[in-house]
């Protein structure tokens, strides 16, 4: 039911970045006269007289929480609209969409083209679970290389899957041209853009077939919700949604889909801030000699600094830092025990800045060995930055060098 008193929330299409933060997926509760979609704590929706004219499976209106809920679908709604695409799903959690993707679209004898810098459960999906357990085999590729993934196309590829900027090294993708390989070889490309939500960069304009969030990140940016969601093309949404979503069961909790779709309405002030800070500190910590190396896409010392400048195209470069300090592991323990304002925490995207010591143990494995040198000599720092006023976060982390290496030379 629309309320003639305001424009039909579905219709966003028009809006700017900002007002879809704000107006996309929400409507008018007709029962309450809410301006807020409610949450709504339901597993079950009454059924019409005749059930007979309904889909069991369906998921285009409110029947089972497990095919849809009333929270679910505007959610879904708001995604689409801020990535510009036909449609989304809403899961559970980033891992559960990624894993919607592969178990949909992928079948046993399928080759996948994956890049080499990614979060570590799609690193054991493809290196371990799905060719054992499935028959899908993988080639893992510097996605920064386009001879590389050219050359690592088979016959039998299905699937190219990559990250618009790497987790955790932060390496950079031209998606675009990604995006040319993969579709010349009858491929389709998913794009992880977790690291890099809208209005930063929307891999769907750039030859994406699909684009997976894990929206307990930036999207959400409350540090308070757990969720995943995957955009793109009708018909590829609608077959996730029938066989990952309905016959697997990952589907998203109503009250995480309001929470998250609560925090949204502020993304694009928070990745405004996020993006500001995140130069700061890479310019101070890469100023500083007791700092081994930085990797921030927004430093001319990027090895894909100029890439991310023609993809980006001046509308910043995330909020994520890697680094080290000088020093074995050990070192960087100590230095991040030393921080004050920032917390030693997994995830990203929060409002507070989060720090975890990467190849120290928590995301340790085979995988370190495509990283660069320096960060498999150091072990290095995935830096999350938040929202904290940037001289705090800069103060703390000058104590926290000072303390562990006493006061830089001048």
């Amino acid at each position: 039911m629309t309320d003639s008193r305001r424009p039909d929330k579905h219709d966003t299409a028009s809006l700017a970045f900002a007002s879809q933060a704000v107006h996309a997926g929400n409507e008018i509760d007709a029962g309450s006269g809410a301006i807020r979609t409610p949450i709504v704590m339901a597993n079950s929706y009454a059924l019409p007289e005749d059930a007979s004219t309904i889909s069991w499976s369906g998921t285009d209106v409110p029947l089972y929480t497990r095919n849809s809920g009333a929270n679910q679908l505007g959610l879904e709604r708001k995604l689409a609209a801020l990535e510009h695409g036909d449609e989304a799903v809403a899961l559970a959690s980033g891992v559960a969409a990624l894993h919607a993707v592969f178990f949909t679209l992928l079948k046993s004898g399928d080759h996948v083209v994956v890049g080499d810098v990614t979060y570590e459960a799609i690193y054991r999906l493809f290196a371990e679970l799905l060719p054992e357990k499935y028959g899908i085999t993988a080639t893992f590729v510097d996605s920064a290389d386009l001879d590389a993934v050219r050359s690592a196309i088979r016959p039998e590829t299905a699937l190219v899957h990559v990250e618009v900027i790497g987790n955790p090294t932060t390496k950079v993708t031209d998606i675009a041209a990604v995006s040319d390989i993969a579709h010349e070889a009858g491929a389709l490309l998913s794009v992880d853009s977790t690291f890099t939500p809208p209005p930063l960069f929307r891999p769907l304009e750039h030859g994406a077939d699909l684009v997976v969030h894990s929206l307990t990140k930036y999207i959400n940016g409350h540090g308070d919700a757990m969720g995943g969601a995957v955009i793109g093309r009708g018909d590829l949404i609608r077959r996730i949604k029938a066989d990952a979503m309905v016959d697997v069961g990952g589907v998203i909790s109503p009250f995480n889909a309001w929470l998250i779709m609560r925090g949204s309405v502020t993304l694009p002030l928070r990745l405004r801030q996020h993006q500001e800070s995140a130069q700061h500190v890479a310019q101070f910590l890469q100023a500083d000699p007791r700092v081994a190396f930085v990797a921030y896409p927004g430093l001319a010392t990027h090895p894909q600094h100029e890439a991310a400048v023609r993809q980006f195209e001046g509308r910043g470069f995330g909020g994520m830092l890697a680094f080290a300090v000088d020093g074995d592991s050990a070192t960087q323990d100590r230095f991040v025990a030393n921080l004050r304002v920032v917390t030693s925490a997994v995830s990203l995207g929060h409002d507070e800045s989060l720090i975890v010591h990467v190849a120290g143990g928590v995301d340790a494995g085979p995988r370190v060995a495509f990283y660069p040198e320096e960060f498999r000599t150091f072990g290095h720092l995935r830096f999350s930055i938040g929202l904290e006023d940037p001289e705090d976060i800069l103060a703390d982390l000058q104590a926290a060098l000072d303390a562990t290496f006493g006061e830089a030379p001048h």
